[in-house]
């Protein structure tokens, strides 16, 4: 079994903590699109999946009466910046190679199109993937964050992504420095 499986992060005091502000049902919907996106693009799944599950860490909540307060959010939101870090730091804490870490990180750094970090910059294919597999959830004004499931559900489907992608990554080496599939 590979190191720091998406069941250790979802379980997490820091994913649970921050992952439900953009929902769960979002989180392994994501990281099950990208599983999809990469192995149709021959890219690391391990890397995409974490990417995935954790590409909105960093949202806080932007709700006003009850209700998405998109405008604000797409204007002042800096989640991307805050889950990079956060993601890092959780990787890191569970004892993830530094470089995937790292690549995870800047994944999740520029996922979103609707930021300006994301303008002017040529994206790697990893970085293109998670945007593409966040992007594939999307609803108008906001709503594929206020879709839930349970956290047992959520649980459930993670540890078949696990098994999905320990069986693609069985060959490969922790550090990924030798893998085509970076």
């Amino acid at each position: 079994m590979y190191k720091v499986t998406l069941e250790s992060l979802l379980t997490d005091s820091i994913a649970l903590k921050h992952l439900p502000n953009a929902g769960f049902r979002h989180a392994v919907q994501t990281a099950e699109n990208a599983f999809k996106l990469a192995i149709e693009r021959g890219i690391c799944p391990d890397l995409a999946t974490k990417a995935g599950l954790l590409h909105d860490i960093g949202h806080t909540n932007w709700e006003e009466h009850g209700e998405w307060d998109y405008e604000s959010y797409n204007y002042f939101d800096i989640h991307p910046i805050k889950g990079a870090e956060r993601a890092h730091e959780l990787l890191t804490l569970k004892g993830e190679h530094l470089g995937k870490a790292r690549e995870i990180a800047l994944a999740i750094l520029f996922h979103s199109g609707s930021s300006p970090i994301t303008r002017n910059i040529e994206l790697t294919p990893l970085q293109r993937l998670i945007m593409e597999a966040d992007d594939l959830d999307a609803r108008e004004g906001g709503k594929h964050h206020n879709l839930e499931i349970s956290f047992e559900k959520a649980l459930e489907k993670v540890k078949n992504l696990d098994r999905l992608v320990q069986d693609e990554i069985k060959d490969c080496d922790d550090n990924c420095e030798s893998c085509h599939r970076r």
